[in-house]
């Protein structure tokens, strides 16, 4: 494989995706992005005159334009995606339309066209959420059980995957990653939100009690995971992306206050947002002891320090 089709490369993970393939590897990368408000070509500054990469603006929608694209294309890597909760409750049928009708659409190209491979990239979300108290984590065995629009329509795209493998042969691989952390993320996210209203001493709203759980990995240890998937995983299998880092919001952001020498008296308890997941945890065993994988990034405050100062420098 030389030639990539990378859908949402404009995105947070998507863009860190291409820039490590382009700075790492010698694949030729097409990039198709709708620029939706999640999409900023911003973030393929550093990489657009590569001539190894291709920016196209478009939806993974248009039937005529993705099937163009992925005739050229040796493989896909889906990262397309409506992704943020909040906006999945006010208006479903956006989610439903990419998340879903969208990664159809994909999956047709790729048949007509015999990729050798596509990715799908999704999330824990997809499982629902664990009890606060106790040692559980999801498997890739775990059952689908999503809470919110959101993660419902990344469900059902999974679902569309794993039957295009099954029913046509299709080379499908899914990888479902907890929450992500580093550069380049939008304001709307936790992190990059609380670091916005703290250097502008705002009120930094914080859902219910704050003890709502995640599992954080850091965005290069997440794109390293998808590109052993990519390589080196095997075609209908499912892999669980994680970093065994549990922490709590309320923790979270008093952790990120205190990297950014700002009073805790900033945080300000909101009404909890509904079908709120209560705890992410992933078991990443597979991905580690079949592709060898495994998280680099680890030391958590000192990630975050740095991440940090790239908002600082970027005025976030």
């Amino acid at each position: 494989m030389k030639k990539l089709l990378i859908t949402g490369g404009c995105g947070f993970i998507g863009s860190h995706f291409c820039r490590m393939l382009l700075d790492e590897t010698d694949f030729k990368v097409t990039n198709l992005d709708a620029l939706t408000y999640a999409g900023k070509i911003g973030n393929t500054d550093d990489f657009k005159d590569n001539p190894q990469y291709q920016f196209v603006k478009g939806d993974i929608c248009n039937k005529d334009l993705v099937d163009d694209l992925v005739s050229q294309a040796e493989a896909v890597v889906n990262f397309a995606a409506e992704s943020h909760v909040d906006n999945s409750i006010d208006n479903p049928g956006i989610f439903v339309q990419t998340n879903v009708l969208g990664t159809q659409n994909l999956l047709d190209a790729a048949r007509r066209h015999s990729l050798e491979r596509f990715v799908q990239v999704s999330t824990d979300e997809v499982y629902g959420d664990l009890p606060l108290e106790g040692s559980e984590k999801f498997t890739e065995h775990s059952e689908l059980k999503p809470s919110s629009p959101y993660s419902a329509s990344k469900a059902a795209g999974d679902m569309l995957c794993i039957a295009a493998h099954r029913t046509f042969g299709q080379p499908i691989l899914i990888s479902r990653c907890s929450n992500n952390y580093g550069t380049h993320q939008l304001e709307e996210k936790l992190m990059p939100l609380v670091i916005s209203k703290a250097f502008k001493n705002e009120k930094i709203p914080v859902y219910g009690n704050g003890e709502n759980v995640r599992d954080w990995i850091h965005v290069d240890d997440h794109h390293r995971a998808i590109l052993a998937i990519l390589q080196n995983g095997e075609a209908g299998e499912i892999y669980n992306v994680g970093a065994d880092n549990e922490v709590t919001n309320i923790d979270l952001v008093k952790l990120l206050l205190k990297i950014l020498g700002k009073d805790e008296s900033l945080i300000e308890f909101v009404s909890d947002r509904p079908g709120h997941d209560r705890r992410y945890a992933i078991d990443s065993s597979k991905i580690q002891s079949k592709l060898g994988w495994r998280p680099k990034r680890t030391n958590f405050e000192k990630e975050l320090a740095e991440m940090v100062e790239w908002y600082k420098l970027h005025n976030t």
